[in-house]
């Protein structure tokens, strides 16, 4: 088997910031605003919205009832650390940087040349969405 992720699925605590937001944002990493599909499973406390790309199809969900009042902590046990997107080039890292102040992303550090890690010539940027859920965006270009 070849490791390619098909989709990624993630829990905000709040559909109604998170999805404009990431109306926003994923168009910015290639997927196409047509492509946005929804569904709401009211016997399952499941509200979905899904971002298809022919790579990979990206998902927010809502939290169970039981769980809307938790804090996010990507430091808890089965919580995502981070997502990493990649990128061509250090310049698209720059210019993604430009765009993601726009739509009111926390940038938590700006693009640099990160020498500490592997491989070689590693320059990313680090950002949140609005619900504090980290992200990065890297180009492994030397």
């Amino acid at each position: 088997m070849e490791p390619i992720i098909d989709h990624v699925q993630i829990t905000v605590k709040n559909m109604n910031t998170a999805i404009p937001f990431y109306d926003r944002l994923l168009p910015l990493l290639g997927f196409d605003p047509k492509l946005r599909s929804a569904a709401v499973l009211e016997s399952h406390e499941f509200h979905v919205v899904e971002w298809q790309h022919p790579k990979l199809c990206f998902a927010i969900t809502s939290p169970r009832a039981a769980f809307v009042d938790d804090t996010i902590n990507r430091r808890k046990p089965g919580a995502l650390h981070h997502l990493a997107f990649r990128a061509k080039s250090r310049a698209e890292v720059d210019r993604l940087h430009a765009q993601l102040i726009e739509i009111g992303a926390n940038i938590v550090s700006a693009p640099r040349e990160y020498p500490e890690y592997v491989p070689p010539g590693y320059y990313a940027l680090f950002f949140k969405d609005l619900e504090g859920i980290k992200y990065e965006i890297v180009c492994h270009e030397p």
